[in-house]
């Protein structure tokens, strides 16, 4: 095994590979944050953060 990475590091980050530009992330509805999904997607965006925080609140209402 090797000693100078943590199962949890993540791996390096690649820049991306194509010749256009990508679509920047939409906002957060909650919070303003960027989401991981394109500005194109339609529906209320959630960050992972508000969207961890809402299905807590979802799931314990009741």
């Amino acid at each position: 095994m090797d000693d100078d990475t943590s199962y949890c590091t993540p791996p390096a980050a690649t820049p991306p590979t194509g010749t256009g530009t990508a679509e920047p992330f939409a906002e957060c509805v909650l919070c303003r944050e960027p989401t991981e999904y394109p500005e194109s997607t339609k529906g209320a965006t959630l960050c992972p953060v508000c969207a961890w925080q809402e299905a807590g609140r979802s799931a314990c209402s009741g």
